[in-house]
C-alpha cells in the first residue's frame, strides 16, 4: 500500500483547499505541507513578519459542491499574532485556536512564526452554521480538554505523514470534523453558559462540572440519555418522551424552550449527525441512503433528505460524493 508523503514549497499565495490566502512580503518560509483528507485541507506552515487575508483576486468561485463556504481554523505553534475581525482585534499567543469564514473580510498580521490548520466546508462540520458563526473571530483554547485534544491530532498527522495511508484519509476526515465541531460547540456553550451543553454532548468533565446541580438540569441530563439511547426508533416523539417520563409534554416542552430548542428539533439534530457520520463513513459507502436513514428513526427517506438539506446545506447524496472524493496525499 502507499502511504502519505509530504512536499516542500516557498510561496506568496497560500492556496487551503476553496479558501485562498493572499501574503504579504512573501511571507510562506520554507515548508508548506497540505493534508488532504477527502474535502477537508489540513495545513502546516512557518511565516516570515507576514499578513494572510482572503484573497479577493482569485475571481469568483465555480457554483459547484465543492465550492461550496469554508471555515478556516488556525492554530499558532510558536510566536505572536494579530487576528482582526470586522471591528475587532484579537491577539493570539502560543496555543490560541482562531475560526474564521473564508468567505468573510479578516486578516491575520504575524510575526515569526509557526501554524497549524484546517480548512473544511461547512456542509462537513455537524454543527448547525448559525451556531458555529457565532463564534468566528474568536479565540479557543488548546491547553486541556477538546483544544489539546484537536491540537495534538493536527500536529501529529502534519509530521508523521508516512505512519498513514491513503485509504486512511476518509476516515481521518470524519474524526477531524467532528473534533473540530466539538471544539465550537464547546465555544458556542461558554458564550451561553447554559445547561445545554450537556444536552448537546459537548459539556465533559470540567465543564460538566460548571453546570448547576439540581433537579432541573438532571432532569434534563436523563431525558437526553434517554433520547440518545433510542434515536433508531421511529416512535420516538415529544409525547413518548414525555410519557416515560411521567411529564406532560407541556411541561417537557417548556424545559426544552428554556434551552432555546424544542424537543422534536434535538431529536431530529441527533439523528441528522448519526446520519451524516454513516454517510461520510467510507466503510458504509455500500448502504443506501434510505437504509441510513431508517437506522436512525427516519421513517420516509424524503422527509430524511429535506431535513438533511435544510441542516447542511446539501442533500445527503452530494454529501456522501463530497466525503468520498479520492483523495489522501500532501500536497503543495
Amino acid at each position: 500500500m502507499g502511504e502519505l508523503t509530504a512536499d516542500v514549497a516557498d510561496t506568496s499565495l497560500c492556496h487551503h483547499g476553496r479558501c485562498a490566502y493572499e501574503t504579504a512580503q512573501e511571507g510562506v518560509q520554507g515548508a508548506m505541507r497540505t493534508v488532504e483528507l477527502g474535502a477537508m485541507k489540513v495545513w502546516s506552515a512557518a511565516f516570515r513578519p507576514t499578513v494572510l487575508r482572503p484573497d479577493r483576486t482569485a475571481g469568483p468561485r465555480p457554483a459547484r459542491p465543492d465550492a461550496a463556504p469554508h471555515y478556516h481554523l488556525t492554530l499558532l505553534l510558536e510566536g505572536s499574532a494579530l487576528a482582526t475581525h470586522g471591528e475587532r482585534e484579537l491577539p493570539l499567543a502560543v496555543g490560541d485556536f482562531y475560526v474564521d469564514d473564508c468567505a468573510l473580510r479578516h486578516e491575520i498580521r504575524t510575526g515569526a512564526c509557526r501554524a497549524v490548520g484546517v480548512v473544511l466546508p461547512k456542509a462537513l462540520l455537524p454543527l448547525p452554521c448559525d451556531q458555529a458563526d457565532t463564534v468566528l473571530g474568536r479565540r479557543m483554547p488548546s491547553r486541556d480538554g477538546v483544544g489539546a485534544l484537536l491540537a495534538r491530532f493536527l500536529t501529529r498527522l502534519t509530521e508523521e505523514t508516512t505512519a498513514y495511508r491513503p485509504p486512511d484519509a476518509q476516515r481521518l476526515g470524519s474524526v477531524l470534523s467532528g473534533m473540530v465541531a466539538a471544539l465550537l460547540g464547546c465555544a458556542v456553550d461558554r458564550e451561553r453558559a447554559l445547561p445545554v451543553a450537556a444536552l448537546l454532548g459537548c459539556a465533559a468533565g470540567r465543564e460538566r462540572a460548571l453546570l448547576p446541580a439540581n433537579s432541573r438540569t438532571a432532569l434534563l441530563l436523563r431525558i437526553a440519555q434517554y433520547i440518545q439511547q433510542r434515536l433508531g426508533d421511529p416512535g420516538l416523539t415529544p409525547r413518548a418522551v414525555a410519557a416515560a417520563h411521567g411529564l406532560s409534554p407541556s411541561y417537557l416542552h417548556r424545559l426544552f424552550q428554556d434551552e432555546s430548542t424544542t424537543v422534536a428539533a434535538f431529536i431530529r439534530r441527533l439523528r441528522l449527525e448519526r446520519a451524516r457520520f454513516d454517510l461520510a463513513d467510507p466503510a458504509q459507502g455500500s448502504t443506501s441512503i434510505r437504509a441510513i436513514a431508517a437506522r436512525w428513526g427516519f421513517a420516509r427517506a424524503t422527509d430524511f433528505t429535506r431535513a438533511f438539506r435544510a441542516a447542511y446545506g446539501v442533500p445527503p447524496a452530494d454529501y456522501r460524493r463530497h466525503c468520498h472524493v479520492p483523495s489522501g496525499r500532501i500536497a503543495t
